[in-house]
């Protein structure tokens, strides 16, 4: 650890104690133990804390045990569905399988009541997030492998994806009354497509194609047409 468990835990409750969420950098099943032991005790020092969404960058490899304690301490986990796509030749051989268990595992953080920032991680993987959404629904990289897809209990459905992405995306930066959704009152940021991500093969949504992208109800791009 760069800073000790004492340190990170006066950090996150100085940042609580003047309103501000707290966003931790945690991978590993330790790293992400020990912030979520902080924002218990966070939420014991102050029992209003859970209002501002505390977040865990990544939360990539958790023990199964601790997945329920997100929701239950309102941390928010912000995950990126084309690490477990880009890892899974080499997850298996680095983590063994007992922790594979826990490992980029969205079904079981959906399934205990978690609400999934879901987003790219770029530049370590491209911005695209097409490919986000793809690798959520199949579990595969954009070669289609492996075949079946790679620990595919954990898979979403397009419309979680989806979700992640947007509504949930905005609602872990504060950000949903504004963005994330086409309501009354939001900023109207959207783009139009060339295809229906809810009923294509799940295969094709890698492939999707931005035809227009309108930002606070005004066109900014549109694509050449070939």
């Amino acid at each position: 650890m760069l800073q000790d468990q004492t340190a990170l835990q006066t950090l996150v409750d100085q940042a609580s104690r003047e309103g501000f969420q707290a966003n931790m950098h945690a991978i590993g099943d330790r790293a992400n133990r020990i912030a979520l032991d902080i924002y218990a005790q966070n939420l014991k020092n102050d029992d209003q804390s859970q209002k501002l969404r505390h977040r865990i960058e990544h939360a990539q490899v958790v023990d199964v045990s601790d997945i329920p304690r997100f929701s239950e301490l309102g941390v928010i986990p912000s995950m990126q569905p084309t690490h477990a796509t880009s890892d899974k030749n080499m997850a298996g051989d680095r983590l063994g399988q007992e922790r594979l268990a826990g490992a980029y595992a969205w079904r079981f953080f959906l399934d205990s009541g978690s609400r999934i920032a879901a987003g790219s991680d770029f530049p370590v993987e491209p911005a695209n997030p097409f490919y986000g959404i793809h690798a959520a629904v199949t579990r595969k990289d954009r070669q289609d492998q492996p075949e079946g897809g790679w620990r595919l209990g954990q898979k979403l459905t397009a419309a979680e994806a989806l979700r992640g992405f947007t509504i949930d995306a905005a609602y872990a930066a504060h950000q949903e009354d504004s963005l994330g959704g086409l309501m009354p009152g939001q900023w109207a940021d959207f783009l139009l497509v060339d295809t229906d991500i809810m009923r294509t093969a799940p295969e094709n949504i890698w492939q999707t194609q931005v035809e227009q992208t309108w930002i606070a109800g005004e066109a900014v791009y549109e694509r050449e047409q070939d």
